[in-house]
């Protein structure tokens, strides 16, 4: 905790008390309603509130038994202590003593002995608290209402008075303990008005000293009264001596210019000797012989035994004097010493205060836990408990002093009543917060000695209308407040604010915000507010104030016309600008300011998306807007601008807050859930519910300085910080998490009313009537998030904003996240030379050396052809002047005994950056990479990305005991796309060692990405055979469903004669052995499979319904009762082929609505691909599924999660759309906008994982579709033909500059007509390929693939054929000239 501001306290006489108990010394003092009980100036013990509201007027402790009496001016309140014994004593409520008299007020409280309670009102009562229920003890009535009562430290007198007497009533008790307590009384007569009483207090209960009274007198003086004891009545006090406060400070200086405020308070002997005790023990014998002397001097004096009385202005000037021997008994003359006089003490005493606020009173202890050997309290009544620490031999050093004599360690104070808001400056240097009262506080962070940043008042302002929304601007310097019908500027540069301008407005609506508009010059003395009501119609205002010194300057050096803008005559102005009308109003929830994240308001001055969000709203429905804003000062009028929409779904928000760096939270109708939403992708990026008691009621944002961001989400008793990490697609991990936790329940029983974020980094809580300001630095634990861990091994605390960066930054080249996607970007070469980098790095490395996490690559490196590399590896080692002396130590690439070396170095050292968990995932991938690398040869690209994952999903997954886990649609899409599936399906066969079941299968998405439909159902039957042997008893119900679908009844009846243990062997047996094709004996397959869905046998139903010849019915079965989608595509696929009715349909209407359900564009490109719309398979890696398919439900939830993206996408997308003139067809309907923003948004994704060099290697090497460009239409030509029409128009071979040389065409022959050029003739049908004719390449025949073949080589066959066949030429044509046009590429 970075500093406590527990509450104000209350302007009361006895509002603070202090003693010594059980070896802790307590601090208690009353606010409001409540009483703070302290440990010390930053530790609360307890808070406690009272349910009735009444202001406390007094308080007191008993230090023998530690109870503590409050009282308001109706009641008085006893606390007992409990707990001690665990060492965290808590007080609870004991007793509540009442006045008789309902009109009475209770003034003031004291202690005597055995725990009797002195009650002072128009009577003093006598209460004895020890049992369970109070006693009434004695009563008597006053003439006037007390205001001192206090008890002798032996209980011996009571010393009273009322407000404005003259007179010092003692009461002499005559019995104690008897049914009926008697008193005599005595009066000792001042002046004055007496001010002030204190009794003088022993060292120990035990000791018997001479009762000593100190009163202090309107008439500046202290009068010491001796004499009173047991045996001798309260007549018996005498005046033993004055003390002038007047004359013993007279300060050098001109005379008469002196102040004339005297302060005093006094130090018995028992705690002068103790605190001279503290500092003769922690005296260091290095010390400056300024200290020596010093000390020299306490002991001097502290050897009198004094009891000392010091005198204070409010020019820090003191004067401290010892009363020796102070005995009516001695007939001595008064021995008063004076022990120092010295000046420049900084006491901070309040300035320009009204004369009830201009009080002082104090409080000393000496000896304390914390250090210092004298502390002393300030009760300030303009709201201020200041906490002041020293040594007693330097305060009492009669010598000058270049050291500071006492230390200011804290300023405790707050508010009298709950806290309802917190609203902050853009930059979080300054916060106002107010209560329901509408009492306010501005607060400024200041930099103390030390250098550590503290949240002190700086100004109280006080409004007597409602406050409806506030605004602070200028650091705090001044704060606007919207009231319901006009809006007012209160200057806050004095301790207490003013107003200095109103301005009255009219509004359609009710106000709902007050919005700071940023500014294009900062400081300039201008600035402008603006509102908007809840029927989204708003009005803005111009507010001048004295700019800045800085800024004034700038006006000479401002553009012409924009020096308006600084206000260089420093008026006070407020005045409406504009009104405006941002639509309709119908729907909206809510309109709040964004969290300006620490950043200055200061814009650009351009209206664009690119510029920061001033505003959001939310509707009843769930959608957010962004809104920005810029000032036109030529037509003084506010510009806005919508720059983002975000539908949700989230019906009936309670409560939204965005960021002005496009992020938003919102919390649904029940206030439980929460979801975190990315504004410029309108992406769902976390999404989490809490328990049904803990209702969400804040939400504030913070960023660091590299704008990552933080957020604060409230509840009644804890506020839980946020932070962002990184996006993991790979592993579909969270992209938020809690890095921190702040409970209040153990120092106040007040819910939190509101908090906010400072600029460094600290959280501000406000409950009732304090601010708990956190600290910054964080603690690293495991239980709260396992990634920190790297950074727990140097030290166990961090920066809040070095942890967010390091959650959040850039990754080293050697992450596993890192190296994942660069084998997904077919950058496997680059893997390699950064695990053989790797590998040689940590060969020597010992923990402590410095550690490139670069590996010694540049950013280069990643942008290059992932395949320069090799090539020049690979020419190097086949030139004659290779030197091979050193390869035979160091690896070239990571086969598997080099996999195997670099994961000892991993399991036995740690990597820097990279924690544990980390570490392990990057051990899987280097195992996985030396796989890859055995096989790379035999194997496709795809086929390496299918096999690189599918290895690390099982190393990742059967570690752990987890259901069924199941390949992702992006590994299987990979391998659906490979060409190499024959030795894919034997590396997946051979890791399961050759026994793949169903169960197996469905893992690896065996069915789902093999293309071959001979080899699907070869393997589909194997799969029948392995479930049959699965178990001992060799259950022909385990494979029936397989070898139906294969159409081998055949074989199932003879193994069902063989299972002649089984109860249903028989009937089942005469019932196969039929002709399903008799509609009887069909009829009879259906009724079994509906009798079998009865029983819940689904599986074994949909074997009876393809029986039945019913694959719909079977279809149905496994995809709803079974849930296995994969098992329904599986058994279509064998049963009738890749082009069967069934299999389309349920693609179409149960499958690809699914995907756009869930927003999985793997999904749904597998599928339409499937489907045969290769074009539709690409749109669907770009464009959004919602505008390819209508789903027949709302989408989820999650169809909005980030993970539904994935920057894999774009690389699926740069493979395919060049693949055939059907994909490039598909990739020509994307519009070049959405391609440009589908590229961007991934290259921001690359940026949000981490991969900040994949980005860079993205945007720098994309290419775009070159646009065909149409030449308008004469007058008497026809219309242009229509979009379809002109896409088929476009030769897909210009549309790309880089490209291999073979295109599969794969259109109808309608579709590839084209407009006749001049060089048709070279391009007539070349077996179904059509070649680039530009990038060239070397292209193998595979007739498999359908017809693919050399472009170049059959083109010169064509040319040769028509050169022999080439008739003699008749006549000269004048070709058309679009033929031309289009021979050019135009």
């Amino acid at each position: 905790m970075r500093a406590i501001l527990p509450g104000r306290p209350n302007a009361e006489l006895a509002a603070v008390t202090t003693g010594l108990w059980e070896g802790r010394q307590i601090i208690a003092y009353i606010s409001g309603n409540a009483f703070i009980i302290l440990g010390g100036p930053r530790t609360v013990i307890q808070t406690t509130y009272h349910e009735d509201e009444a202001i406390l007027v007094t308080i007191t402790l008993d230090e023998p038994s530690g109870k503590i009496a409050v009282a308001s001016k109706n009641a008085a309140y006893v606390y007992k202590p409990y707990g001690v014994e665990f060492g965290a004593p808590k007080w609870s409520l004991q007793h509540t003593l009442t006045v008789p008299d309902a009109e009475d007020e209770i003034r003031t409280l004291s202690w005597g002995v055995a725990e009797e309670l002195l009650v002072g009102s128009s009577s003093l009562a006598l209460f004895s608290t020890h049992n369970d229920t109070a006693e009434h003890l004695y009563s008597t009535r006053l003439a006037s209402p007390a205001k001192f009562a206090h008890f002798s430290y032996d209980a011996t007198f009571i010393a009273s008075t009322s407000q404005y007497d003259r007179l010092v009533k003692i009461w002499h008790r005559l019995t104690t303990g008897s049914v009926q307590e008697r008193f005599d009384v005595a009066y000792l007569p001042h002046p004055a008005i007496v001010t002030g009483l204190h009794w003088r207090r022993p060292r120990h209960k035990e000791q018997l000293i001479e009762n000593v009274l100190y009163t202090i007198c309107a008439d500046n003086k202290v009068r010491v009264w001796c004499g009173g004891d047991a045996h001798h009545g309260p007549g018996m006090f005498q005046l033993w001596a004055e003390i002038d406060l007047m004359e013993s400070i007279k300060p050098r200086g001109v005379p008469g210019l002196g102040s004339t405020r005297r302060y005093t308070f006094f130090i018995d002997s028992s705690d002068f000797a103790i605190a001279t005790e503290k500092a003769v023990q922690q005296a260091s014998e290095k010390g400056t012989q300024e200290e020596s002397h010093a000390l020299e001097h306490l002991i001097e004096v502290a050897n009198k035994t004094p009891e000392v009385c010091v005198v204070l202005d409010d020019r820090g000037n003191m004067s401290a004097w010892g009363l020796e021997s102070i005995d009516c008994k001695n007939r001595k003359a008064p021995e008063i010493f004076n022990i120092a006089h010295v000046e420049g003490l900084h006491l901070h005493f309040p300035k320009d205060v009204t004369p009830f606020e201009d009080n002082v009173q104090f409080y000393s202890f000496c000896g304390d836990a914390h250090g210092s050997s004298f502390t002393l309290l300030l009760h300030h009544f303009d709201g201020r408990l200041e906490w002041l620490e020293g040594k007693v031999d330097l305060l009492f050093d009669p010598t000058p002093l270049k050291m500071t004599r006492l230390e200011r360690n804290t300023v405790l104070t707050g508010h009298t009543g709950p806290i309802k808001k917190a609203v902050r400056t853009a930059t979080g240097r300054a916060l106002i917060s107010r209560t329901d009262n509408n009492e306010g506080v501005v607060w400024k962070q200041e930099y103390t000695k030390a250098g550590a940043n503290v949240l002190a008042r700086h100004s109280v302002v006080n409004v007597n209308e409602h406050i409806h929304r506030t605004a602070i601007v200028q650091e705090g310097d001044f704060v606007v407040f919207l009231h319901h019908q006009s809006i007012t500027l209160w200057d806050a540069r004095g301790p207490r604010a003013k107003e200095v301008a109103r301005c009255p407005y009219a509004l359609q609506g009710k106000p709902l915000c007050l919005i700071l508009i940023p500014e294009v010059e900062a400081d300039a003395g201008c600035i402008h507010l603006a509102t908007i009501s809840s029927e989204m119609k708003g009005l803005a205002w111009e507010v001048r104030l004295p700019p800045k010194i800085a800024a004034a300057s700038r006006r000479n050096s401002l553009p012409a016309g924009r020096g308006s803008s600084v206000n260089v005559e420093g008026n006070i102005s407020l005045e409406e600008l504009c009104s405006f009308d941002l639509g309709s109003g119908d729907g909206l929830a809510f309109v709040l300011p964004v969290d300006p994240a620490g950043t200055a308001p200061v814009i650009s001055g351009f209206l664009d998306t690119f510029a920061r969000d001033v505003a959001i709203s939310y509707s009843v429905s769930g959608v957010i807007k962004s809104w920005t804003a810029r000032l036109n000062p030529d037509q003084r009028k506010l510009e806005w601008l919508l720059t983002s929409t975000v539908e949700t779904g989230v019906d009936n928000p309670t409560l939204a807050s965005g960021t002005s760096i496009r992020k938003a939270a919102l919390v649904d109708s029940n206030k439980t859930g929460l979801t975190i939403w990315n504004t410029r992708s309108a992406q769902l990026e976390h999404e989490e519910r809490f328990e049904a008691h803990e209702s969400i009621q804040d939400l504030d944002w913070s960023s660091s300085p590299d704008n990552q961001n933080i957020l604060a989400v409230g509840f009644p008793h804890r506020v839980v910080i946020y932070a962002q990490l990184r996006y993991d697609y790979l592993n579909a991990g969270p992209s938020w998490a809690p890095i921190r936790e702040v409970r209040i329940r153990d120092l106040t029983p007040h819910p939190i009313g509101d908090s906010v974020w400072l600029g460094s980094g600290n959280l501000v809580v406000g409950a009732g009537n304090q601010l708990f300001v956190q600290d910054e630095c964080v603690e690293v634990s495991e239980g709260l998030l396992p990634e920190v861990r790297l950074v727990a091994r140097a030290k166990h605390e961090l920066d809040l904003f070095t942890l967010v960066s390091r959650l959040n930054g850039p990754l080293p080249v050697y992450h596993p996240q890192l190296l994942a996607q660069c084998v997904l970007a077919g950058k496997l070469s680059l893997v390699q030379r950064i695990l053989v980098s790797l590998y040689k790095v940590l060969k020597f490395y010992t923990e402590g050396d410095p550690f490139d996490t670069f590996l010694e690559l540049t950013p280069e490196d990643f942008t290059t052809d992932p395949d320069a590399h090799r090539h020049a590896a690979r020419k190097e080692m086949q030139s004659s002047y290779a030197d091979f002396s050193e390869s035979d130590d160091e690896p070239a690439t990571i086969t598997e005994e080099t996999a195997v070396a670099l994961n000892e170095f991993l399991a036995s050292k740690s990597v820097p950056q990279l924690s544990s968990r980390e570490q392990f995932h990057l051990a899987d991938i280097v195992e996985c990479v030396g796989t890859v690398e055995k096989h790379r040869r035999s194997i496709d690209d795809n086929g390496c990305r299918f096999l690189l994952f599918f290895r690390q999903h099982y190393l990742k997954h059967g570690k752990r005991d987890v259901q069924e886990p199941r390949i992702s649609w992006r590994e299987i899409t990979w391998a659906y796309h490979s060409g190499s599936q024959d030795i894919l399906m034997d590396l997946v066969s051979r890791h399961f060692q050759a026994k793949i079941g169903w169960k197996q299968a469905r893992e690896a998405g065996i069915f789902m990405w093999m293309t071959d439909l001979t080899a699907l159902r070869t393997q589909f039957e194997v799969i029948a055979r392995n479930e049959y042997t699965k178990t001992e008893e060799r259950n022909p119900v385990d494979c029936a469903l397989y070898y139906l679908a294969l159409r081998k009844k055949a074989v199932l009846v003879g193994l069902w004669r063989m299972a002649t243990w089984s109860r249903e062997q028989p009937a089942t047996h005469r019932l196969l052995q039929n002709n399903f094709n008799d509609p009887r004996w069909k009829s009879a397959a259906l009724k079994n499979a509906y009798a079998l869905m009865g029983k819940r046998r689904f599986h074994y139903a949909a074997a009876f319904f393809l029986l039945a010849d019913h694959l719909q019915d079977a279809v149905s079965v496994l995809s709803n009762q079974l849930e296995d989608v994969q098992l329904a595509i599986a058994v279509a696929r064998v049963y009738e082929g890749d082009d069967g009715p069934v299999l389309r349909k349920f693609l179409t209407e149960r499958f690809l609505p699914r995907a756009v359900m869930e927003g999985n564009r793997w999904m749904a490109s597998w599928a339409f691909w499937m489907l045969g719309k290769r074009d539709v398979s690409v749109r669907a890696l770009v464009t959004p599924l919602s505008g390819l398919l209508s789903p027949p439900e709302s989408p989820k939830l999650q169809s909005k999660l980030f993970l539904t993206d994935d920057p894999a996408l774009v690389v699926l997308y740069r493979q395919l759309r060049e693949k055939s003139l059907q994909t490039l067809r598909g990739a020509m309907t994307v519009s070049p906008r959405a391609e440009w923003e589908f590229v961007v948004h991934t290259a921001r994704l690359y940026e949000r994982m981490g991969c900040d060099l994949l980005a860079l290697d993205l945007v720098r090497s994309w290419e775009f579709l070159a646009q065909h460009q149409t030449i308008a239409p004469l007058p008497s030509q026809m219309q242009m033909p229509s979009h379809s029409a002109r896409l088929q128009d476009i030769d897909p071979r210009k549309l790309l500059k880089r490209r291999s040389s073979l295109v599969v065409a794969d259109l109808h022959p309608e579709q590839q007509h084209s407009v006749k050029s001049m060089l048709d003739g070279f391009a007539e049908e070349n077996g179904g390929v059509v070649s680039n004719g530009v990038g060239g390449g070397e292209g193998k025949v595979d007739k498999e693939k359908g017809g693919e073949v050399d472009g170049k080589a059959e083109e010169k066959e064509k040319a040769k054929k028509e050169e022999k066949k080439k008739p003699p030429p008749t006549q000269f044509k004048e070709p058309d000239a679009n033929s031309l046009l289009d021979a050019f590429g135009f």
